[in-house]
């Protein structure tokens, strides 16, 4: 069987292994104290950086590294990936876990096999199974009180049907509650503005300031006139119609408009992540560790109009870095500006959520998102400083990678109580 290199980085002073592969994969996880009663059973993963997960004897098996399964030799693969390991484990499970997006590859599969061997079939929300990845991987108690999870990432499907990617959940393994996120911005071509970020660049703009004021206040930018010369009316018929432009309340697609802002990445990703890790590179270290906190790019915590929920607000950062771009402002400045201040408005919320009885003191980190660096130690930092225990991933991937383990205890923990 194949099996992918391993890769690791080191992130607040510790190992964190960012694809699970050799060297890591298959050892087993032991689970936290409360899953001795676990029943077997197997997660499928998700549609990204996928990985399963067998659950057997108080232990998690997570698969290696198999990948994105939109490629269909990597998804020949993982079936037979599945087909291997029940085998080399003699594993027969009693339930089948699976993401809640109804499109992943992963999830028809496991609809389909929970079918075929009429066996129980558990739905997790996606960001809820990154809490619950990192909750098991730190030993945390089955019955221990709720967490504060912040999972940032691209794209994950919402229990509200929505796209999210930018979510703060009141979660422990059973259940999570939605009780702040990023502001939903529309995606102009669905994909492709994950792939395009241009794309975010002008939704975020039009969603935040509109054309006119961006006209007024800043068409002598190069960003301005790449912009114009974009299928506008095109554009902003998708968005006002919701047509091939749903709306997203995505981290990652806020870092790819950001990216696309200081033109280091702005036509088209050559790979996922590309435009943040570009972004994230491009930081000045004077900038970060030096300048005053004050210089940071602001971002406000008003609540949407709907849910009442409270969400981080963009205007002000996009207003204060246009600006900077008019100042000529060197991009590294700009960067290292856009990261603190999203550090510091991640602060905010985690503060404003926990109220003054303080209803968690207990912040777990997780998504693709804080694989950068100098955002998760930015915010980790802030976080410990105000009274906070941090939790994140070591031994797992923050990202999709080990989405399958969250699902697995999520799963577990729900059938155990019946």
């Amino acid at each position: 069987m194949r099996i992918d290199d391993s890769l690791v980085r080191v992130i607040d002073g510790a190992p964190r292994v960012l694809r699970r592969g050799r060297g890591y994969a298959p050892a087993a996880i032991a689970l936290p104290e409360g899953f001795a009663g676990a029943p077997d059973l197997i997660a499928m993963g998700g549609e990204l950086k996928n990985a399963f997960c067998l659950l057997a004897d108080g232990k998690a098996v997570l698969s290696p590294y198999i990948g994105d399964l939109a490629d269909a030799a990597t998804c020949d693969d993982y079936r037979r990936s599945l087909d291997h390991f029940a085998a080399l484990f003699d594993h027969r499970p009693t339930a089948i876990a699976i993401d809640k997006h109804p499109e992943y590859r992963s999830s028809k599969l496991g609809h389909a096999r929970a079918q075929d061997a009429g066996l129980p079939l558990v739905e997790v929300q996606h960001h809820h199974a990154h809490v619950a990845a990192c909750l098991a991987e730190n030993g945390r108690a089955l019955e221990a009180p709720p967490v504060l999870g912040i999972v940032l990432d691209g794209l994950g499907w919402g229990d509200d049907e929505t796209i999210w990617g930018g979510e703060f959940l009141l979660a422990d393994y059973r259940a999570a509650k939605r009780l702040g996120t990023f502001k939903p911005v529309a995606m102009p071509g669905g994909d492709a503005a994950s792939r395009e970020p241009w794309r975010n660049l002008y939704a975020h703009l039009t969603a935040e300031m509109g054309w006119a004021e961006l006209t007024m206040n800043f068409a002598t930018l190069d960003l301005y006139r790449n912009l114009a010369s974009r299928p506008r009316a095109t554009l902003d018929a998708m968005i006002k119609s919701g047509t091939s432009a749903p709306t997203a309340s995505s981290c990652g697609r806020l870092f790819d408009a950001v990216a696309a802002a200081l033109d280091i990445c702005r036509d088209r990703q050559r790979h996922e992540g590309d435009a943040a890790g570009r972004l994230e590179a491009l930081i000045g270290e004077p900038t970060l560790h030096d300048e005053d906190d004050t210089l940071a790019y602001p971002f406000t915590i008003p609540f949407l109009p709907d849910s009442g929920l409270p969400y981080i607000e963009p205007l002000a950062m996009w207003r204060a870095l246009l600006g900077d771009l008019i100042l000529a402002t060197p991009a590294p400045v700009v960067a290292a500006r856009f990261h603190t201040g999203l550090a510091k408005a991640i602060l905010a919320m985690v503060i404003k959520l926990a109220g003054d009885d303080k209803r968690f003191d207990t912040v777990a980190l997780s998504g693709g998102c804080f694989q950068n660096k100098v955002l998760f130690e930015e915010t980790a930092t802030r976080l410990r400083a105000a009274g906070f225990t941090v939790l994140t991933h070591s031994q797992v991937p923050m990202n999709d990678g080990g989405l399958a383990l969250g699902q697995a205890a999520v799963a577990a923990a729900r059938l155990i109580a019946g």
